[in-house]
């Protein structure tokens, strides 16, 4: 994959990526406006329900308690009899319509609490209806009789809307004047608010309180204060115009929370679905990358590994040309010397392909190791004796100090050696100069500790994390410029871990690096 269209195919992931979070909080968001939108206007209806119910409690309580004057005569001042009549008569068509109607006005004394005791001329209106219709047919000089057709028909009436209107107006002016905590009690608000508030399907705790004209009134719940950014109120005991000097506040301490709290299903989900997308998104790109540092890495490890084979290969055909010369194929010293030249070379490639094998076969668990009690320190040892050559062919030094008391592990020794002799490789590889080298052991009550220390070129922080990871190599320049295919040190990882120990380096860039290995103690 080209570095560009991988730069192209990440942003286009991050955009969609960002998107598709942006697209959900704006729906979170949106759900939470409108459930909050849907709250204050049932808020908004219970409120307007509580103000009224009070209003109607109080009408029909002032009606009940009148009722009884117009069933008590003391209470009746005086009545007063009207009489209409209409009449219209329609000679040619012989036909006359009648209609009368008494009324009687009756006043009645209630006693109203104005200022004080007071009295006020209360006029009870009812009445009576006649209606009569009557058409004569036939003519004087007709043959026939004449006779007459009338209807009649009478009606007693009430005027309850003229009762209606005397009691509104008494009943406004009577409470005009009457402190608010004698018209309704803070309980019997509080009840009300609770019931209708039931009813929109909000069952918060809340606190009310009722102000007039700006100043607080005792209906109230405990310590109640305004807070126009978080109370909610209207008008209580409203006039016929709508006017009122009362107010009715209404807050709810866990507005925000009940809010939440009753879409909590819905807003983890969607933070479940978020966290899928960007969980996703994140394992996709990493494994992006992670796919293409393999490419780069497998692609290296070609180059080099063709670097490897192209030498002995190279060696291999000289050698054998040389052989095919008439005038050294007669020499035996020399026929013997390049073909064990041949031989070491092939030996050489043989090395490097087994190294891959291995390695895929540890990782396909296909190397059965078999383990045994074995002494650590004849291991390192063992495997000093296995560098030592090339140490002194590079004038360099490898010190050891055995510092371990117990070093008996349970391990494969073959294996174990080449762990020690790859750290040890590794060592030697990565010093420009003389290698020094330094090898410690110690060991503690469970794990028996042995540390590879170099003075060579050290590596990055960033080439610490990925060492042991299977042909991976830090280099400069050239690639070729440290022979190896980046199989060494992950043998090593692998063959730790199949032993139950852990592996680690410690380097700094420039001042060498320090490989540590702790196996576990029998």
């Amino acid at each position: 994959m080209g570095r560009r269209i991988f730069i192209l195919i990440v942003i286009l992931m991050s955009i969609s990526l960002i998107g598709i979070i942006a697209v959900q909080l704006y729906w979170v968001k949106d759900a939470v406006k409108s459930k909050q939108l849907e709250f204050e206007t049932n808020v908004t209806i219970a409120l307007a329900k509580t103000s009224e119910r009070i209003k109607k409690r109080e009408y029909d309580e002032f009606v009940d308690k009148h009722r009884s004057f117009f069933e008590n005569n003391k209470a009746r001042t005086n009545a007063e009899l009207k009489n209409y009549l209409f009449q219209q008569i329609d000679t040619v068509s012989k036909q006359k319509f009648t209609f009368g109607a008494t009324i009687l006005e009756e006043n009645f004394k209630i006693p109203v609490d104005f200022v004080g005791n007071d009295t006020v001329i209360f006029k009870r209106f009812t009445g009576k209806e006649d209606f009569l219709y009557t058409k004569t047919f036939g003519a004087e000089d007709s043959k026939f009789k004449t006779f007459t057709d009338e209807n009649k028909f009478s009606r007693y009436m009430t005027y309850p809307s003229w009762e209606k209107e005397q009691f509104e107006y008494l009943f406004s002016q009577n409470k005009k004047f009457t402190p608010i905590h004698k018209r309704i009690s803070s309980r019997e608000l509080n009840n009300t608010l609770k019931d209708e508030l039931a009813k929109m399907n909000i069952r918060q705790k809340f606190k009310f309180g009722v102000y007039e004209g700006g100043l607080a009134t005792p209906i109230k719940s405990g310590y109640f204060k305004i807070d126009e950014s978080n109370n909610y109120f209207y008008p209580l005991f409203e006039d016929d115009n709508g006017n009122s000097n009362y107010k009715l506040y209404v807050s709810f301490p866990d507005e925000k929370k009940s809010l939440l709290s009753g879409m909590i299903k819905a807003l983890l989900l969607s933070l479940l679905f978020i966290g899928i997308i960007i969980a996703a998104f994140s394992t996709s790109l990493y494994q992006l990358i992670r796919q293409k540092k393999i490419s780069e890495i497998k692609t290296d490890f070609i180059n080099n590994m063709t670097h490897e084979f192209k030498t002995p290969i190279a060696t291999i055909n000289l050698a054998l040309d040389a052989i095919k010369n008439p005038k050294i194929i007669g020499d035996e010293d020399k026929v013997r010397r390049y073909v064990q030249m041949i031989r070491d070379e092939n030996k050489r490639m043989h090395g490097q392909v087994e190294n891959v094998l291995r390695i895929s076969k540890l990782e396909k668990n296909q190397i059965d190791i078999t383990k045994e009690a074995v002494e650590a320190h004849d291991i390192i040892e063992e495997a000093i004796d296995h560098v030592s050559l090339l140490v002194s062919d590079k004038k360099g030094t490898i010190d050891f100090q055995f510092n371990a008391i117990a070093s008996e592990v349970l391990g494969n020794k073959f294996h174990l050696t080449n762990v020690v002799v790859n750290i040890l490789e590794n060592a030697i590889k990565y010093s420009d100069e003389a290698p020094k080298i330094n090898v410690f052991t110690e060991s503690t009550n469970k794990f028996f500790i042995f540390k590879v220390k170099d003075e060579g070129i050290g590596m990055s922080k960033n080439a610490q994390k990925y060492v042991f990871d299977k042909f991976y190599r830090e280099h400069k320049g050239n690639i070729h410029n440290v022979k190896g295919h980046g199989l060494g040190l992950a043998y090593v990882k692998e063959i730790v871990d199949n032993h139950h120990g852990t592996v680690y380096v410690e380097s700094e860039k420039g001042k060498g690096s320090t490989f540590t290995v702790k196996l576990p103690l029998i």
